[in-house]
This record gives C-alpha cells, structure tokens and sequence, in this order.
C-alpha cells in the first residue's frame, strides 16, 4: 500500500527544488547609501555700516614757507583734529569652505567724513592759532578669513581677520588765520589696512543669511594736504598719522552652494526586518 508513497515525496521534491525561495528566506538588498554631501560654496555679500573715525594726529613741513612774514623752518603738529562720523556700502565674494572656516574679498567705500582741527604756532613773534577744515573718503579692500563657531536656532557667530590696503582721499584744506584763509590742495594715497571683526549671521532661508556684527579697522598714515601755493601764511605738505575705526555693520549674505542653513540630511537606516510568525 506504500508503493506509491516514494513516488510521490520523490515528485513532491524535485517540485520544490525547482521552486524559488520562500518569502521566509528573501532578504531584500539593502539600498545603497547616499552619496556623501560635499559642503562649501560660493557667496555674494552686500553691507552697510556706520563708524566712527579716531584721528590720531597730523603733522607738517614750514621750512620755506613764511607766516606774517617770518620764516617758520622745521616741523609743526596739529594742536587737535576730529573727524565725523559717516556711512559706507560694500560688497564682497567669499567661499564657504566647511561648517566652520570661510573666507571672502570685501571692497568698502567710505562716505565723506567732514574733519574739523587747529594748529598753534608763532605768526612774526606773536602766538597765533589756525581752524583748518576739510573731509576725507575712503576705499578699503580687504582680504579676510572667518571661523564660524556653529549654528544654534538659526544663529552662527563667528570671529575674523583682514588684511589688504586702503586708498585715501583728502578735499582740499582750509586754513583760517585772524580771518585769511589758505587753501591748501588735497592728496590721496594707497596704504597699508587691517582688520578685526565678530558677529553673528541668521538664517532667513535656506541660503540667505541677515549678517550683523562690528569691525575694528586700522589705516595707516600717508599724505595729507600739499603746500600751499598762496605763500604767506601756508605750510606744507601734510601727514596724517593713520586712523582707528569702529564699524557697527549689517548686510546679507546669499549662497550658492551648501548652506549651514540647510538641514541637515538624515542618515540611511535599512528597515527591521520582518517577523513571520
């Protein structure tokens, strides 16, 4: 009665054999993972300010040069010198090299500031006292580096340095004596500037950040003011002794590559696998 059972547990396996793997026994594969997230790029930035101007004094050549008609040679000081405060634009190109380091080129012009100063002296054996005015703008270009210390809630401070140069622009000077008044022709020059800068930037979207923060600038000195050409009364060339500026500064910042802003991507995690019971 059993000579037909082999027969068909023999059939019944070579059936199954021939079968694919259950669904007990499939393991699907794995997705690969994504591709790494390659950070950094490029960003445009565009900033206003406004600073205040520490003059740290001026000097000036009298040899040739006669006052009241006594000659004065040698070397003279401006007794005191201030400078407005004033606004700037700027605009810059930067790099965003990773979550932390970035580095731009920045161009600021510097509005007028309108400078206000005196000078004493000796006019023919009396003591006399000057008011010299003119204004001063500047270019400042500066190459900078920045370490972003993190983003929290949207908000990345950050520190930094510059380096670069700065083209200086004197108007013409007016000096006033007793009621005459020299003109003295303005002079302009390229000189050494560098930088110190903190603040913080916010992310209003995912590339476009609001930037504010404050800058300490120093310029160094350079020409002032030529030698009169009315004679009497005049003096000259003129030296300034470089400057010390504070900066209080807003702008944005858009960028065209991966943003700290950006969220973050979520790490690939395969799915649990199934439980048959």
């Amino acid at each position: 009665m059993f000579k037909w059972i082999k027969p068909v547990l023999a059939a019944a396996l070579f059936a199954f054999a021939g079968l694919p793997a259950s669904a007990a026994d499939y393991v699907e594969p794995a997705p690969p993972p994504p591709a790494p997230v390659e950070f950094g790029g490029w960003y445009i930035r565009g900033d206003i300010d406004y600073h205040w101007t520490d003059f740290r004094g001026a000097n000036y050549i009298t040899y040739g040069v006669t006052c009241c008609g006594a000659p004065l040679p040698g070397t003279n000081s401006f007794t005191s010198g201030d400078l407005d405060g004033s606004a700037s634009l700027g605009l810059g190109l930067g790099y965003q090299i990773n979550d932390y380091l970035r580095t731009d080129l920045t161009a600021d012009y510097w509005f007028d500031q309108d400078f206000d100063g005196s000078t004493s002296g000796d006019c023919a054996g009396v003591p006399c006292t000057s008011h010299d005015t003119t204004s001063m703008s500047t270019w400042l270009l500066l190459a900078n580096a920045y370490a972003d210390l993190g983003t929290y809630y949207g908000f990345t401070p950050y520190v930094g340095a510059g380096i670069g140069g700065a083209h200086v622009k004197w108007d013409e000077l007016h000096n006033t004596i007793s009621g005459v008044t020299t003109v003295h022709p303005g002079d302009e020059d390229w000189r050494f500037a560098w930088a110190l800068m903190a603040g913080t930037s916010y992310c209003l979207t995912d590339n476009l950040k609001l930037d504010v923060g404050y800058r300490y600038s120093h310029i160094n000195g350079g020409r002032m003011f030529e030698l009169s050409p009315a004679g009497p009364g005049g003096a000259g060339p003129g030296f300034d002794d470089g400057f010390n500026t504070h900066e209080v500064r807003g702008g944005l910042r858009y960028d065209f590559g991966n943003s700290t802003c950006a969220p973050a991507p979520v790490p690939y995690e395969p799915p649990a696998p199934a439980v048959y019971k």
